[in-house]
């Protein structure tokens, strides 16, 4: 059973830095495509960055891209580093695992939730203006 936990959200003043941290019990050596999700109240679930473990290649949501960064360590915890952040950046976030996707298929853009097998339980951000 995959695991996965969500830390490090806060509240912040626009133009703040925050880092979401997603422990879990995911090998990421052997390549796993995770992503990093939000969902504001009142509006659809969103993919904001997806990564492949297995070499680090990335996709970010136009809306994030040159603010938010996606990571890993060496281990099994996966990080979301967010500056310039903006009071529309509010939301929970939500760590995923799409265990079934290949790297190109992860870093397409095409983010439906129904990809992703595993999830985290949340972690609110909130940008104040």
């Amino acid at each position: 059973q995959v695991q996965l936990m969500e830390s490090g959200g806060g509240s912040v003043q626009a133009g703040g830095s925050l880092r979401v941290s997603c422990a879990t019990s995911i090998y990421f050596a052997s390549g796993v495509c995770m992503g990093w999700f939000r969902q504001a109240p009142g509006k659809e679930r969103e993919g904001v960055a997806t990564i492949y473990t297995g070499d680090g290649s990335t996709y970010y949501a136009d809306s994030v891209k040159g603010r938010f960064t996606i990571s890993q360590d060496n281990a099994n915890t996966l990080y979301l580093q967010m500056n310039s952040l903006k009071p529309e950046d509010t939301a929970m976030y939500y760590c995923a695992a799409a265990p079934f996707l290949g790297r190109t298929r992860c870093n397409s853009g095409y983010l439906p939730r129904s990809d992703f097998h595993a999830w985290g339980q949340g972690t609110q951000v909130t940008v104040s203006s």
